[in-house]
C-alpha cells in the first residue's frame, strides 16, 4: 500500500515536471530567440585606417545600442577573413553577413557596377554624391537581391584614385608609357592603363606591398589614405595626384539575414548607415588633407596635376565608356545615367 502510494507520488511529480516544461517552451522562456543575431563584417583595411574607427563608432556601436543588444556586430579588419572577392563570395553564401569592399570588385559578381569604374565620369565629390545616393545608385543596388542573394545598403567612397611609383612624377599619359602598375582585377581599369600607355598587372591588395618591394611590379593607384595606412612611402618615391577614378565602395549585407531582421531592426541598421555615410565621407576628405602632407614628411614626393595636364588624361581615356558599353553588357539607360551625372 505505501509502495503503491510512493509510486503514484512520483508519477505524480513527473507529469507536473513534463507540463511544466512544455509550459517553458510554448511560452519561448529560454528558447534561442532571445540570443543575440551575430553580424560579422569583414573589410581589407588596417586598424590604422580612420575608416575603420568609424565604423567602431557609427555602425557597430550605433547598432548594437540601437537594438539594445539584439544585434552583435563584430569586425574584422585588415583582410582577416579574406580579400574583398572572397568576403563577397561569403556574404553570398552567409558565412559571414556583410562587407565593405570596392565597387570595382563588386563589378565582377554584377557587372553594372563597373560603370562606376570609368576615369573622370565625375567631376568632382558633389556630384558623384548626387548620382550615388540617387536615382544612379538607387537602380544599381535594385539589381543585387534577387540576382546575388545580397543587398547594398549605402554607397560610401574609398576617395580619388592616385598614382605611386618609382620611376618619377607622373604629368602626362606618355610618363606611364610601359610602367608596369598593379590594379585590382577590373576590366575597366585595365583597358583604361591599356590605353594610357601602361603595363596593367592584376594582384591581390593583400599581396601587393611585397610586390611593389621585390619589384614584381613599378607603382599601384590607390587612394591617399591607403597609401598612408599601408606603407606604401617605404617602397615608392613618387606620388602624383591624378585623381583618376573616383572609387565608390559598398556595404553588403546577406539577403536572407537582412529577411530575418525584424523591421526595428532594420531601421536601426539604415539609420547607423546614414550617420555612417555622411561620416565616412567627411573623413576621407579630411584625411586626404592630412595624409598627404604625412606622405611628403614620410619622404615621398607629391606632385599636383594642373587643369591642363589632367584634362591631357581626360582626353585620353574619353572614349573608354562608349568602346566598353557593348562588350560589358551595361545597361544603356545608366550608361546615360553616368552620362548626367555632371549636369
Amino acid at each position: 500500500m505505501v509502495c503503491s502510494k510512493s509510486r503514484r507520488a512520483a508519477m505524480a511529480m513527473r507529469t507536473a515536471a513534463f507540463i511544466f516544461a512544455v509550459i517553458l517552451v510554448l511560452s519561448g522562456a529560454g528558447a534561442s530567440e532571445s540570443a543575440p543575431k551575430i553580424i560579422k563584417m569583414a573589410h581589407v583595411v588596417s586598424e590604422t585606417h580612420p575608416v575603420h574607427a568609424a565604423m567602431i563608432d557609427y555602425i557597430k556601436n550605433a547598432i548594437e545600442e540601437g537594438t539594445k543588444g539584439s544585434i552583435i556586430v563584430e569586425i574584422y579588419p585588415n583582410g582577416q577573413l579574406g580579400g574583398d572577392r572572397q568576403a563577397i563570395e561569403a556574404v553570398q553564401l552567409g558565412t559571414i553577413q556583410m562587407t565593405t569592399t570596392a565597387a570595382a570588385v563588386l563589378s565582377g559578381f554584377e557587372p553594372q557596377f563597373a560603370l562606376l569604374d570609368f576615369p573622370f565620369i565625375f567631376k568632382d565629390k558633389p556630384s558623384a554624391y548626387r548620382a550615388l545616393d540617387g536615382e544612379l545608385g538607387r537602380r544599381l543596388n535594385a539589381l543585387l537581391p534577387e540576382k546575388h542573394g545580397m543587398r547594398n545598403l549605402i554607397i560610401p567612397e574609398n576617395g580619388l584614385r592616385h598614382i605611386t611609383n618609382n620611376r618619377g612624377p607622373i604629368r602626362t599619359p606618355a610618363d606611364l608609357k610601359g610602367l608596369k602598375i598593379r590594379t585590382m582585377e577590373n576590366p575597366v581599369h585595365q583597358a583604361m592603363f591599356k590605353m594610357l600607355g601602361a603595363n596593367p598587372t592584376p594582384i591581390s591588395y593583400g599581396e601587393l606591398f611585397t610586390a611593389l618591394q621585390q619589384g614584381t611590379v613599378d607603382a599601384q593607384e590607390t587612394p591617399i589614405p591607403l597609401i598612408y595606412t599601408s606603407k606604401f612611402y617605404e617602397v615608392q618615391k613618387y606620388c602624383s595626384l591624378t585623381g583618376h577614378v573616383f572609387a565608390s565602395s559598398t556595404m553588403l549585407i546577406n539577403e536572407d539575414f537582412w529577411q530575418s531582421l525584424t523591421q526595428e531592426e532594420r531601421d536601426v541598421i539604415d539609420k547607423a548607415m546614414a550617420v555612417y555615410l555622411e561620416n565616412e565621407r567627411r573623413i576621407n576628405s579630411e584625411q586626404e588633407e592630412i595624409l598627404r602632407d604625412e606622405l611628403v614628411k614620410s619622404g615621398m614626393e607629391v606632385n599636383d596635376l594642373t587643369a591642363e595636364e589632367k584634362q591631357a588624361f581626360m582626353d585620353a581615356t574619353s572614349t573608354l565608356l562608349d568602346q566598353m558599353s557593348k562588350e560589358l553588357g551595361l545597361d544603356p539607360e545608366l550608361v546615360e545615367l553616368v552620362k548626367r551625372a555632371n549636369d
